[in-house]
């Protein structure tokens, strides 16, 4: 009779780790998208850089640069050379 107790823990716990397992994963699938995204952003600002070196152009790489260029893409490259020439 104890065996079947035990049994029964077993299975809920496994029954718990499923549930909190398939909980978590959709938090880190957005962390890993954000990360994704910031590395690719920093790389097109790297690229930027290195083109606009020979105008005299620059736009410091940091990560909130790096996630807006990367989120919105092209608009994202305009709206930070406008903000650069504003501010």
């Amino acid at each position: 009779m104890d065996n079947i107790y035990i049994l029964l823990a077993w299975v809920a716990g496994i029954i718990i780790v499923f549930a909190f397992g398939k909980a978590i994963r959709v938090p880190l699938k957005i962390a890993f998208r954000l990360l994704v995204n910031g590395l690719l952003g920093g790389f097109t600002i790297i690229v930027l850089n290195f083109l606009g070196q020979y105008v005299n152009f620059n736009i410091s790489l940091n990560i909130f640069s790096a996630l807006i260029v990367r989120t919105l893409g092209l608009p994202g490259v305009i709206l930070l050379i406008i903000l650069k020439y504003l501010l």
